[in-house]
């Protein structure tokens, strides 16, 4: 995940970017410790820190409003506009979908599932995956990631969105609703093939659908 094409399209001058001496020291002097420490944690779910040890075994946070038993942590790296998180969700268990800008890359850690994408109004694409596996949603696809294996799925995601410093202004709506001008799909608004899909899946892998209580359309 790189800032680059974005940096040479604005600027269009290869020999000031790659010849370029400006160090930014205001970020990293070689200080000690810079690599080290726990960080800081803010905004309920957001962790400053400039490196993290180990994106399998962090612990995240919930964040119920994307899926039910969905957790996830924010990272916040080294001053960058650059954003990343870690999110995981239990067995018999998918989040809702959602859609948002070009450049996010989803790569699964743990677990065994798949994601449908599509363009709004077209039909969905179903895509399988496995730790090690590499998620790319085109811009503005709706996205919607499905648990079916029988250990917790858990995937790193980066992408140019920083919460702290935002390249465009306003409050990220990932986690709100279309009806409401966000870019998530609820539960009750899904197409209700995705739910009984989903519970296929699950029955062919011997996991335990924990959907129950939450209404379809």
């Amino acid at each position: 995940m790189t800032s680059a094409p974005l940096v040479f399209n604005l600027f269009h001058c290869e020999d000031f970017i790659l010849n370029n001496p400006y160090v930014f020291s205001d970020r990293f002097k070689g200080e000690d410790g810079y690599f080290g420490g726990k960080g800081r944690l803010y905004n309920d779910r957001v962790l400053e820190t400039n490196f993290v040890a180990d994106a399998i075994s962090i612990e995240p946070i919930a964040w119920h409003e994307r899926g039910k038993g969905n957790r996830t942590i924010f990272f916040e790296l080294a001053e960058s506009t650059m954003g990343a998180h870690v999110s995981q969700f239990p067995v018999g268990i998918y989040k809702k979908a959602h859609r948002h800008g070009p450049g996010a890359h989803v790569m699964i850690l743990t677990g065994q599932g798949y994601s449908f994408m599509w363009p709004e109004g077209a039909e969905r694409m179903r895509f399988a995956w496995g730790p090690g596996s590499l998620v790319v949603p085109p811009e503005g696809w709706f996205h919607q990631h499905f648990n079916s294996g029988d250990q917790p799925a858990r995937y790193l995601a980066l992408k140019m969105l920083s919460r702290r410093h935002k390249l465009v202004p306003g409050k990220i709506k990932s986690d709100v609703s279309v009806k409401q001008g966000g870019m998530q799909i609820e539960y009750e608004d899904e197409d209700p093939e995705i739910r009984r899909l989903f519970e296929e899946e699950c029955a062919r892998s011997g996991a335990e659908v924990k959907m129950s209580g939450i209404p379809v359309r």
